[in-house]
């Protein structure tokens, strides 16, 4: 996986939490909503067709873990996933946990408002809870 960078984007708007099989496992750093981004550590890729069909059902896996994992911390009314691109064309999934009464509910977070970074000291906190519930799908460090 030596090939594999993270967009500089992404690098910037959010924090590590660790790496699955297939994946880096990455919170937005934006206090206002449960957001984790999954990114296939493969290099090149913009679109789900890229994976061969190995990794796509690893990423699908990975979807559904992460997924339980922040239903189980948060309790959102809904979950939000997708993959869109428009921006960051490298490909990643987000997992975006919803909430009646967020503040882009119904819409999309997407473009909604500028992001609320979370503060130092409930950074740390929300990055410990997600590692835990994401520990049983066997997350590693990721800053290798």
């Amino acid at each position: 996986m030596s090939d594999f960078r993270l967009d500089p984007r992404l690098e910037r708007d959010t924090l590590v939490l660790g790496d699955l099989a297939l994946c880096r496992v990455l919170m937005m750093n934006d206090a206002r909503y449960p957001w984790l981004i999954l990114v296939p550590r493969r290099p090149d890729l913009t679109e789900l067709i890229d994976l061969i069909p190995a990794d796509q059902e690893s990423l699908f896996r990975e979807i559904v873990e992460v997924s339980a994992a922040l239903r189980a911390v948060h309790n959102p009314d809904k979950l939000n996933i997708g993959a869109l691109g428009n921006i960051v064309r490298q490909l990643h999934v987000h997992i975006v946990g919803r909430f009646a009464s967020d503040p882009a509910w119904p819409g999309p977070v997407w473009g909604h408002s500028p992001a609320h970074p979370y503060p130092a000291h409930m950074a740390g906190i929300a990055r410990d809870r997600l590692i835990a519930a994401l520990d049983p799908y066997g997350l590693r460090d990721g800053t290798t």
